[in-house]
């Protein structure tokens, strides 16, 4: 019955999460992205961090097995390895089976001490290629529409590690590699409860250990690595006498037998707390593409309003896609520089950014990007739009063209008459220009604009 419970809520949070990075119905279900370990550490989001590892302290890694992307993806690779097996009739005694392997503590500290000192340091593109959402993430986008060769390189080389591992291991990625499933391993270790094995009504028929998609279950010694073990209760359900219970260390045989729903009631509660009630509104406007341009150089990056600066932006970005996704006129796109390899790239070629679009800002779950308005929006300037008279078709073609002006949403450019042109020119009132981009986008210049935004390394607010 566990296992089935946990089944049910991981397909959910494994389905909705992929639609978050496809871009669909970014609803009610933006909270799994708020709720990912890395991405709520970097947002300094103390609370859910708090409480992922008061979850994890009292009742085991359930974050992996029910909120964790990667993780569920590992189990659906698993899931279809095991269909497999029986479409083809392979005989029982030669499907995948698992065994206990001692835990691998180089390895795993190997990797999560200097995981964790990039992390600390800002160095985000070692954060980015080991993070396990953020990993999903770009599997999940690269797939439906991809892009920069290098993310889509990385993506690849991570579906094919990662889905090989799970294909034949299980979940060996989660206990030996993962640098999240580390850190929480140390909680778990001494979680409250667990999957224990009564000595007594254990026959040690094995059963227990071979489906153990972890491999924790070291059947000599009848003890469950808690480090290591996802809380998957494949085990429980397998075991014909009944020897493996989801219970404490302290839970007497007298009190499991007169309380036997304990440990259903506990995991009930406990998905409750792991998947809380809430939601977050996205306001996409239903913006149709524009025609794609030549990127200019802009002196610096542009980052969304809501960063603050390109310093603070590439420091918190974990490089999970998920505001790529967002973006509805493919404003945010995968990067291509290699000082931020993974990381998202700004830019005006395919459309330009709505001062009422504030989509990327409301699910982006690592700080990178705070929540605002489109109020507070309208107030912060992340560029200025330069003109370049040697290209403007009002000053070289004889055309009256004010496109830019006539779009300008915060009203920055004005046409303005200059001794020895005929036609008016554009002038960029620079306090007032926010650096959306849309004069840029919208000038019919090509393949450069004749008017483009030149990026603020510090955004400032509107006076």
């Amino acid at each position: 019955m566990l296992r089935r419970i946990r089944t049910i809520l991981a397909l959910v949070s494994l389905v909705l999460l992929t639609l978050l990075f496809l871009g669909i119905g970014l609803g009610w279900w933006g909270f799994l992205a708020k709720w990912q370990f890395v991405p709520a550490v970097l947002a300094l989001q103390l609370g859910t961090v708090g409480a992922i590892l008061l979850l994890t302290l009292l009742l085991g890694r359930l974050y992996c097995s029910l909120l964790c992307p990667l993780g569920l993806f590992q189990d659906l690779i698993l899931r279809l390895r095991r269909a497999f097996e029986k479409f083809i009739r392979l005989p029982a005694r030669d499907r995948l089976q698992f065994r206990y392997r001692k835990e691998n503590k180089g390895l795993r500290y190997g990797i999560m001490v200097p995981y964790a000192a990039c992390l600390i340091a800002g160095v985000q593109t070692v954060v980015a290629l080991l993070e396990p959402y953020s990993a999903y993430g770009r599997m999940v986008t690269s797939i439906a529409s991809p892009g920069v060769w290098a993310t889509v390189f990385v993506a690849g080389i991570t579906f094919l590690l990662v889905g090989a591992l799970a294909w034949t291991g299980g979940r060996a990625w989660c206990g030996n590699v993962c640098p999240v499933g580390t850190l929480l391993g140390l909680f778990s270790r001494f979680s409250l409860l667990r999957p224990r094995i009564d000595e007594d009504k254990c026959i040690r028929c094995g059963r227990c250990e071979r489906a153990c998609r972890a491999s924790c279950i070291d059947l000599k010694a009848l003890k469950v690595d808690g480090s290591r073990c996802i809380d998957c209760f494949d085990c429980i359900d397998d075991c014909p006498t009944g020897a493996i219970r989801y219970t404490s260390g302290w839970a007497g045989a007298a009190s499991e037998a007169s309380h036997p729903g304990v440990s259903r009631r506990a995991f009930l509660v406990t998905a409750a707390v792991a998947l809380p009630a809430a939601g977050l509104s996205q306001n996409q406007g239903g913006l149709a593409p524009l025609a794609p341009r030549t990127e200019p150089d802009r002196g610096g990056k542009l980052v969304p309003p809501g960063a603050g600066s390109e310093k603070s932006f590439y420091a918190h970005c974990t490089g999970c896609q998920l505001c790529v996704a967002a973006c509805p006129n493919r404003v945010l796109r995968p990067g291509n520089d290699l000082a931020h390899l993974l990381q998202p790239s700004m830019g005006y070629e395919n459309g330009y950014c709505r001062p009422e679009c504030t989509a990327c800002s409301q699910v982006c779950p690592s700080g990178a990007i705070r929540p605002v308005s489109a109020e507070e929006k309208a107030d912060i300037r992340i560029g200025t739009a330069q003109v370049d008279l040697s290209s403007c078709l009002a000053a070289t073609e004889g055309i009256a063209c004010g496109n830019c002006a006539r779009h300008c949403p915060s009203g920055a450019i004005r046409m303005v008459k200059q001794e020895g042109r005929t036609l008016r020119v554009p002038v960029v009132m620079e306090e007032q220009c926010i650096g959306c981009g849309a004069c840029e986008q919208l000038c019919p210049v090509r393949p450069l604009s004749a008017i483009t935004v030149r990026a603020l390394s510090t955004h400032i607010l509107k006076s």
